[in-house]
């Protein structure tokens, strides 16, 4: 079996459609994070992409863009076509530490097409997507899920940790909310608590995991070898540092909004090297801007943005010399 890599820490980005691009996640590893986690991926798209950029004489990696000063790197992927995952899976094996297979992603457009969280209600094919992942690569294979579809099925996650187990996969993220719940409500730790009571395989805990005091928390109360931050880290790449200081010393350095200003002009420097969309670099931008005095206003003039150039003028004028 395919070993994990070692983490330089316990702390883990998430995978976020639109968040997690190349240049957040290098801040985001900068800062201490002990994994950083691609944005999902379709199987069909990476396949598709593949034909047209070998005929280019280029690879996946145009696609998928990162940073070797990432690494480890894990690459998410979605979809349930066997075949494709399959393919897909081979592709990308070569460029990635670790392949993640997405089981929670609750957006109808993804569920719809028996993927996401949709899959927690179909163990056989369950069990066949993790034999194909782990027959097609050499790289450990790890998992990302939910507790179940709604409230009456909240327990499906069990019975998928234990197929996940045995068809060889190495490590379990688990967002204990329903799919039907999106983000809404609470995360229930009980649950990554009771997964970590069942498998003998590392145990991830995700959601709502705002503050080094509740990463300590989770950790402590459930038993998981390692939390994952996903929302706590938008527009805050520094809770990794945070977080890691506090489990290592008990204190950790406060950042305020002018430091917040200066990452992310950081930011915006690294997206140069990446084909980020606009529109994702000022929804980041929004984000980092979060909680300033008078952020409304420039929030609105960020969104009315351009160009790049444009959104430095307007945050460089905000950041304290």
């Amino acid at each position: 079996m395919a070993r994990l890599p070692n983490f330089s820490s316990k702390a883990f980005l998430a995978p976020m459609a639109g968040v997690s691009d190349p240049a957040l996640r290098l801040m985001c590893k900068k800062m201490g994070a002990g994994l950083v986690v691609t944005e999902l991926t379709s199987v069909y798209a990476i396949v598709a992409k593949q034909k047209e950029l070998e005929s280019q004489l280029k690879n996946i990696t145009d696609f998928i863009e990162f940073s070797e000063k990432e690494r480890p790197l894990s690459v998410q992927l979605f979809g349930s076509d066997i075949i494709q995952l399959e393919k897909a899976t081979k592709i990308v094996e070569p460029f990635f530490d670790l392949i993640d297979y997405n089981m929670g992603c609750p957006a109808p457009h993804i569920t719809k097409q028996m993927a996401g969280g949709a899959l927690l209600q179909n163990p056989n094919l369950t069990r066949e997507i993790f034999r194909t992942l782990v027959n097609s690569t050499k790289k450990p294979v790890s998992l990302k899920m939910r507790i179940g579809v709604n409230d009456s099925n909240k327990l499906l996650f069990q019975n998928i940790a234990r197929i996940a187990e045995n068809e060889g996969i190495e490590m379990i993220t688990l967002h204990p909310r329903t799919v039907s719940q999106g983000y809404s409500g609470h995360s229930d730790w009980d649950m990554i608590k009771k997964l970590k009571e069942n498998v003998s395989i590392p145990v991830v805990g995700n959601g709502d995991i705002t503050s080094p005091e509740i990463a300590k928390k989770v950790l402590q109360y459930t038993g998981c070898d390692y939390i994952m931050i996903g929302r706590g880290a938008m527009g805050n790449p520094f809770i990794f540092e945070q977080i890691n200081d506090y489990l290592r010393y008990g204190v950790y350095k406060k950042y305020d909004v002018g430091d917040r200003l200066t990452a992310f002009v950081e930011y915006l420097n690294a997206t140069a090297f990446y084909k980020i969309r606009f529109v994702n670099i000022k929804q980041q931008a929004i984000r980092f801007t979060k909680g300033m005095v008078g952020g409304s206003i420039l929030r609105k003039r960020l969104s009315a943005a351009s160009d790049i150039e444009e959104l430095k003028e307007l945050l460089i004028q905000k950041v304290p010399v």
